[in-house]
């Protein structure tokens, strides 16, 4: 399957996949070797993928911070195939200190020298996507976002995002960039509707938003048909999986969706990636909704 085969869509002036990989199960408790890993990235680049997501904070162990940057720079690397089309965005301030846990830091200095260690990692003199992972109570909003302000006009980063975040927060930081926020990554799935709100701005505001653990997140990807029946029944009305129709759903909802599924073995970001030719009825789509 080639890339223009796929519905497109646009991440400021760049045209990318309508389905993305989620690279953190790559990285963290449970990840594979990372032979099969780059397989898993060759595999979604074979398959079109065009967006691949990640952050310095995807990895296990105390100092191995950018380990999923590192291992994406490798994949691509040694990828046989045209990567030139290939849009990875990663995130900062959002932390694993390595015993599991997540903290924070949304101070202006950590998000720029966060930014500047993610452009080594990944190997690039400008980081195509950088979002701003999460909010810090401690840390006035508008300063973390100045600070992505500052890597737009040092030309550190090429484009800017939000992540985690409210529709307020959304308008403000629009405000406070002049508009130059074009993406939103929160959480969203069949299970997890909460942001639909953020979605709908998004989609007023003509920025992507692409839905994080859009199958459940890791651990519940697999049972997706057996916590939502209605997935699972049209799945076996139509003879795909269960996550294929709800990636399908996910992308019916507006233009700017680009769910970005994780994977750690090449059939499961093959199977998620077909989800873009797959495209429901208004019935079944009404059935999904409730």
């Amino acid at each position: 399957m080639t890339t223009t085969s796929l519905p497109s869509r646009l991440i400021g002036s760049r045209a990318v996949s309508a389905v993305g990989l989620g690279a953190m199960p790559m990285s963290i408790e449970g990840r594979p070797d990372d032979a099969r890993s780059i397989a898993t990235i060759h595999a979604a680049l074979d398959a079109g993928v065009t967006l691949i997501d990640t952050a310095d904070s995807y990895h296990l162990l105390a100092g191995e911070t950018g380990h999923n940057e590192r291992l994406i720079a490798r994949a691509l690397d040694t990828y046989e195939g045209d990567a030139a089309d290939v849009l990875v965005a990663t995130k900062g301030g959002h932390l694993r200190p390595g015993d599991g846990s997540w903290t924070q830091d949304g101070t202006a200095q950590h998000i720029i020298e966060a930014a500047e260690a993610s452009r080594v990692a990944l190997d690039v003199e400008v980081i195509d996507l950088y979002q701003f992972h999460r909010p810090d109570p401690r840390v006035p909003f508008a300063e973390s976002v100045g600070a992505l302000n500052h890597l737009l006009n040092e030309g550190v980063i090429r484009m800017a995002g939000l992540s985690n975040v409210s529709t307020d927060q959304i308008e403000q930081a629009m405000e406070l960039t002049q508009g130059r926020i074009v993406s939103v990554q929160n959480q969203f799935s069949p299970s997890f509707r909460s942001s639909l709100d953020e979605l709908r701005l998004c989609a007023d505001l003509g920025l992507a938003f692409l839905p994080y653990s859009p199958l459940g997140g890791i651990g519940n990807a697999g049972g997706l048909g057996r916590t939502n029946a209605a997935f699972q029944r049209i799945a076996d009305d139509r003879g795909v999986s269960p996550q294929q129709v709800a990636l399908a759903w996910e992308l019916s909802l507006a233009p700017v969706v680009i769910p970005i599924p994780g994977a750690s073995r090449p059939e499961t970001i093959r199977d998620s990636a077909a989800a873009a030719e797959l495209h429901l009825t208004e019935e079944e789509l009404a059935t999904l909704a409730e």
